[in-house]
């Protein structure tokens, strides 16, 4: 198995960033629900959010808080399938 790393990352709208790992898949994630606890807490200021940057292996902002790359990475292929689920049923 790869080890998955975010290799770009774009910020969208809202809460949105688009993310490009390195096995080649794009994601977008909704960050709005994600943003609880101590450390998230600044991110739900607009302008805070918006100046994440990339490390080595994914997104991190000045206070410390960062996303693990493998989470993105499933919970972007969980709400692909949901919506992919919901179109079949």
């Amino acid at each position: 198995m790869i080890l998955i790393k975010v290799i770009d990352a774009k910020y969208i709208e809202g809460y949105k960033i688009e993310f490009t790992f390195n096995n080649g898949k794009t994601k977008i994630i909704d960050f709005k629900d994600l943003l609880w606890g101590e450390m998230f807490e600044p991110l739900k200021s607009m302008d805070y959010f918006k100046k994440f940057r990339l490390n080595p292996f994914t997104i991190e902002w000045e206070n410390g808080a960062d996303f693990a790359p493998e989470f993105l990475y499933e919970y972007g292929e969980s709400k692909k399938k949901s919506t992919m689920q919901k179109q079949h049923t």
